[in-house]
């Protein structure tokens, strides 16, 4: 269960303020001698009235003068000049705002003689003048906006309770600050602003629970009932395996779909870090944002929280969030586009786990009863008619058969009030649900019911960026399939989906083999004679001559798969077996260096099969996907078994 911690205390505390000396000079101040000796204090974020001046609080000598300048730089590297109006006794100054600051990031200088001296950085929030007596127990109050206008009816929350912001568009939350953050349910109609790809929905808490703090969300009015989500699986960004390079060839194709749809958004699935090499590598979530922001521009993501985005040097599932709830978002919250309702959870739970990367594993499946208290409150603000869409870093099953599931995957867990998969969906029964989810890095859809479907959405980073890694051009995951994101179309009510592969256009959708040639090519010698790729070829070599296999990795109930010879037809039947692009690609290179086999080929069941009575014939394939888009390959057979014929576009 999650608990709070006075390690997170401390954290902030260490956080709220840091002393930096002024006489530290930006590199863009040559050589001159060092003229400010003060020390200033920077808040980490700094919250004003529009209109109000700041006051920055100094140590005991200062020879900073009034006729000096304060210049703020925006995360743009836009520098706004800012007069400073006092210094008061030595103790602190006051500076008034240039003209076209609003509410961001900045670092913070002083200038004399055009030559700037870094002081600190710190998040600027610029309030709106409100004028509210908060009622007797509120720590949490603020007003939501649009155009300048309260907006009536929006929730809010801190995690455990919900309220709505009155007719003049004010909140008000008598909140243990247990979170620490709090958080607007977006309306539909609404977007938010975001700085670079994170919307800005919610804010970080950082006075104690008997303490009122004030906290304003703006709202931009927009017509999104038409609207396409991209959905992102694992990311994996490290710095390690040229993954950043890909990444950015990742991006075009992602970039060119965001192009064509119009109004979209985008949803990660988790795992957008590795949190092993934060360190190592020193790539943390800073580091993804500036990465992501690099790549992409003018769409909001919306973040869930995965297993490695945990910092396993804190104790405890609360506090290993810390890191995520600070930099990224909350690790549950809620939002609408259009007439869907999206809410996102973590099901990753450590309990009480401690610190140590050997201890990574060691997490449960589950959602707790924090979670599923909230749940409840959330869902009863949400029409039963509005399709609902949950997302979640691991899947709540997983397939063990061409056509069998294990139900018992998500089983943590252990106390009052917290859910495995059958309470889990039973607290969804009155809605119509699907349940996007990552972490296998393969792809599967199940329907549970009538009102539940379930969607493992494959990986952004396939096999961890090692098949391009090692195999340049082939970008495939343990089940074949290829790295790349889903696309939901929404136009109110009504939806579709679909597989879009990076480095493919959007007719890419399976691909189909003549075993007979390959299991010319999967032999021990390609594995090195590594006894583990024994495995592989043993399979491989099990296909009866003539046999024909197709990877179609998109594959739901609503698609038809049909393989016929010279016109006849075959019969064809699902198959749960390995994919030989992965084989080749990743599993025979790592055994011929005798390198470890993390992420071997992996058997999974969205293959179909058929034999062939002859080795020479023509064969066809013909796939119809769930939206009666039909995909046809004409087989001229022998056809070669060559990965160079799988490589990216």
């Amino acid at each position: 269960m999650k608990t709070s911690h006075a390690l997170k205390l401390a954290l902030l505390a260490i956080l709220s303020i840091s002393l930096i000396a002024c006489g530290e000079k930006n590199n863009e101040g040559g050589d001159a001698e060092k003229i400010i000796t003060t020390y200033i204090s920077v808040p980490s974020s700094l919250e004003i009235e529009e209109g109000a001046h700041i006051t920055l609080t100094l140590s005991n000598r200062t020879n900073i003068k009034s006729s000096d300048l304060i210049i703020l730089r925006s995360a743009a590297n836009q520098d706004y000049v800012c007069p400073i109006i006092s210094i008061n006794d030595g103790k602190s100054l006051e500076f008034a705002l240039a003209d076209g600051v609003v509410s961001g990031n900045y670092k913070i200088y002083a200038q004399r003689n055009k030559l700037n001296y870094y002081i600190g950085a710190t998040d600027l929030t610029i309030l709106k003048p409100l004028v509210i007596e908060p009622e007797a127990g509120t720590s949490i109050y603020g007003i939501v906006t649009c155009d300048g206008n309260g907006v009536p009816g929006v929730l809010v929350s801190d995690g455990e309770d919900i309220v709505k912001t009155n007719a003049d568009g004010i909140y008000q939350l008598k909140s243990q600050k247990k979170w620490q953050y709090v958080f607007i349910i977006i309306p539909s109609g609404y977007d938010v602003p975001c700085q670079g790809v994170l919307p800005e929905f919610h804010a970080s808490l950082s006075l104690s629970a008997n303490m009122a703090e004030r906290k304003d969300f703006e709202l931009i009015k927009t017509n999104n009932d038409k609207f396409t989500m991209f959905v992102l699986g694992d990311m994996h960004l490290a710095k390690r395996n040229g993954d950043l390079a890909q990444f950015a060839d990742f991006a075009k194709t992602l970039n060119s779909s965001i192009a064509k749809a119009g109004k979209s958004y985008c949803l990660t699935l988790g795992d957008m870090t590795w949190d092993l090499y934060w360190y190592s590598n020193s790539y943390t979530f800073p580091d993804y944002l500036a990465t992501a922001n690099s790549c992409f521009s003018n769409v909001a993501f919306f973040h869930t929280m995965g297993n490695h985005d945990n910092d396993m040097n804190s104790v405890g599932d609360f506090n290993k969030a810390f890191r995520y709830t600070r930099d990224i978002a909350p690790t549950f919250y809620s939002f609408n586009i259009g007439k869907a309702h999206f809410i996102v959870l973590d099901n990753i739970d450590y309990n009480d786990v401690g610190s140590g990367s050997d201890l990574r594993s060691k997490y449960v499946l589950d959602y707790t009863a924090e979670q599923m208290a909230w749940l409840k409150k959330d869902l009863s603000f949400v029409d039963k008619g509005a399709p609902v869409f949950i997302t979640s870093h691991a899947p709540v099953s997983r397939p063990n058969g061409a056509s069998s599931y294990n139900d018992k995957y998500m089983n943590g867990a252990n106390s009052a009030g917290e859910a495995n998969m059958a309470e889990f969906l039973a607290s969804l029964s009155e809605y119509d649900v699907h349940f996007l989810s990552g972490h296998t890095h393969n792809i599967f859809h199940r329907k549970h019911s009538n009102k539940f479907s379930e969607h493992n959405e494959g990986a952004v980073c396939a096999c961890w960026w090692w098949t391009a890694h090692l195999t340049p051009g082939i970008h495939v995951s343990e089940d074949g399939s290829p790295g790349g994101f889903a696309v939901w179309q929404f136009n109110g009510k009504d939806f579709k989906f679909t597989y879009q592969s990076a480095g493919h256009d959007e007719k890419y959708q399976f691909r189909a083999y003549d075993m007979n040639e390959v299991k010319k090519v999967v032999t021990p010698a390609a594995g090195g004679s590594s006894s583990d790729f024994n495995t592989y070829v043993s399979a491989m070599s099990a296909y009866p001559n003539n046999s024909i296999l197709v990877n179609v990795w998109d594959y739901d109930d609503n698609w038809t798969v049909s393989i016929s010879e010279d016109g006849k037809e075959l019969n064809v039947t699902k198959d749960y077996t390995y994919d030989p692009v992965h084989i080749m690609s990743y599993t025979a290179p790592r055994c011929k260096s005798n390198a470890s086999l993390s992420f071997a080929t992996a058997k999974w069941p969205h293959f179909f099969k058929a034999t062939a009575s002859s080795p020479n014939s023509t064969v066809t394939v013909t796939v119809t996907d769930r939206n009666g888009n039909k995909f046809t390959e004409t087989m001229n057979r022998p056809k070669s078994f060559s990965l160079d014929s799988y490589k990216n576009q």
